[in-house]
């Protein structure tokens, strides 16, 4: 499914990574979500626009091959300043192609449509890409996740 969204503001906490480093199992994806959930940071986001949270893939260094900034969050209305400790990203107007993932526990779910992804022959921007953990998604363990990724 392709369509085109209208901007909008992810507030949540942040780290630099890239995809080989979160293959080896020493990846702060994982670690970040950990952290999201043990804190109740989603319940510290001021300003949200809904219950879904928000995993954002943003400022590549290149490609699926190089570094990126990972935020997990959710979105908030615009000019909500984000809180000590936490950034927010606009997400720009754009074309996005949406991947939903297939269901099951999102620890594995979530990393088998990436891989799907990274074998299709995709025209992606690598400007911002994210995904939607909303209703289809409140159970981790029985879970569909929508992937959207910006395309030219």
């Amino acid at each position: 499914m392709i369509t085109n969204f209208d901007g909008f503001t992810v507030t949540g906490i942040t780290a630099r990574t890239d995809n080989s480093r979160e293959m080896t199992g020493n990846g702060v994806i994982a670690k970040m979500w950990e952290r999201f959930i043990q804190e109740g940071i989603g319940a510290k986001i001021p300003g949200r626009t809904d219950h879904d949270l928000l995993a954002l893939y943003t400022d590549y260094e290149s490609d699926q091959h190089g570094e990126y900034t990972y935020i997990v969050g959710a979105r908030v209305a615009p000019g909500t300043p984000a809180p000590e400790g936490m950034v927010s990203k606009q997400v720009p107007d754009a074309r996005y192609q949406m991947v939903p993932s297939e269901r099951g526990p999102v620890w594995r779910v979530v990393p088998e449509a990436w891989q799907r992804i990274w074998r299709e022959p995709l025209q992606r921007t690598f400007q911002v890409d994210f995904e939607v953990y909303g209703e289809r998604a409140a159970n981790p363990e029985d879970a569909v996740v929508e992937i959207w990724l910006g395309i030219k």
